[in-house]
């Protein structure tokens, strides 16, 4: 994958732990690209989090999601004992994500190298090494799932 063949998809999921550099891509693909990007923090409890992924990629135009339905499928079992989306439904989710000429682009970086720009940017704020280390593990092993239902590049950063 070379990061110049992005703007040929219509919808971008852009996915890794903090600090791997989802943010600074979607600003780029959105003021060189004409991508809207839509930032997905955690959604509060109680919302249907499927009907909402199914309503953001009912957009029209091109889209890339700075996280996503991929995250709380790492981030929910790690931090909350529990992902909100069933398998079934993530896995909609990612054919979906596919029949919109969509690409997940799994961005990585080593964990000392994320740690430092989490540091520089948040202070202490989810620095723990121990803690990157098993994001960066559960987001390949997720990230790896999907790759049947649409095209995964992996990025480093």
């Amino acid at each position: 994958m070379e990061l110049g063949d992005l703007p040929a998809h219509q919808t971008i999921v852009l996915e890794g732990c903090d600090g791997a550099g989802k943010s600074t891509l979607a600003t780029s693909l959105a003021s060189g690209y004409g991508f809207a990007v839509v930032h997905s923090s955690r959604t509060p409890d109680g919302i249907d989090l499927a009907e909402r992924y199914r309503q953001i990629l009912a957009r029209p135009g091109r889209l890339a999601l700075d996280r996503s339905f991929i995250s709380e499928l790492v981030y929910g079992p790690l931090r909350h004992g529990a992902s909100r989306l069933s398998d079934v439904e993530a896995r909609d989710l990612a054919v979906a994500v596919a029949r919109r000429d969509g690409v997940l682009v799994h961005l990585i970086a080593p964990a000392s190298a994320i740690r430092a720009r989490l540091l520089a940017r948040d202070g202490s704020a989810a620095a723990n090494l121990a803690d990157i280390k098993a994001l960066l593990a559960a987001y390949e092993r997720v990230v790896t799932t999907f790759a049947p239902y649409l095209p995964v590049w992996t990025l480093e950063t």
